[in-house]
């Protein structure tokens, strides 16, 4: 749904094209974001996507935004765009215009953050007003000490119950030197797990 039917102004960048499928690209602060320019990449070479990047403030130390193709929204798009009751709030019509939210990399606050409830910026917004007949990815990432806390297991069990879908996160040696799981899963694997629900899509145009 546009927008301007819901008497707002239109946000430009998100204007829905016909006959395609698009991702929301959701990046938090891991340094496994610095991964996010080769990811984008990587998925605008699918047949008939879109991309649209939200970012959390600390991920943005990861990446240079002139790397990326795409728009990429932060908090500061959140709130210069609202000034009235009438305006869009970002986070509805990022939620709106998206057909398959993929969180990556998704850290170890931000985790708990989504499976508490917690939504007190951009990105973690736009998890919260998800509609979960939707598909929703993410991709863990953190070091090996944090991935084996015993909290973590329940919080990923949580964004599970939700019906979100773990790729799951690798054995590799880390930024910080460490050895072990935690790492991110490769854009390789991420992409072809992204594919599978561009394909499905496909299937059921055809079939309607």
């Amino acid at each position: 749904m546009q927008a301007e039917e819901h008497g707002c102004r239109q946000v430009t960048d998100l204007v829905k094209s016909p006959g395609t499928f698009r991702i929301l690209v959701a990046v938090t602060g891991s340094v496994a974001a610095l991964k996010l320019p080769l990811l984008v990449s990587q998925l605008l070479q699918l047949s008939g996507v879109e991309v649209r990047v939200v970012t959390t403030e600390h991920a943005k130390h990861f990446f240079n935004p002139a790397d990326i193709s795409v728009k990429i929204y932060s908090d500061q798009e959140e709130w210069e765009l609202w000034a009235q009751r009438s305006d869009p709030v970002l986070h509805i019509e990022l939620r709106r215009w998206a057909d398959l939210l993929l969180i990556a990399p998704l850290d170890a606050n931000t985790l708990g953050k989504i499976a508490n409830g917690i939504c007190d910026n951009l990105l973690t917004c736009v998890v919260r007003a998800w509609d979960t007949t939707c598909p929703l990815l993410f991709c863990t990432a953190m070091n090996t000490a944090m991935w084996q806390h015993p909290i973590t297991a329940q919080q990923v069990s949580r964004l599970k119950e939700f019906g979100y879908v773990e790729i799951p996160c690798i054995f590799k040696k880390l930024a910080c030197g460490d050895e072990g799981k935690g790492g991110m899963a490769e854009v390789s694997t991420i992409v072809g797990v992204v594919k599978q629900y561009l394909q499905r899509t496909d299937e059921s145009s055809e079939n309607a």
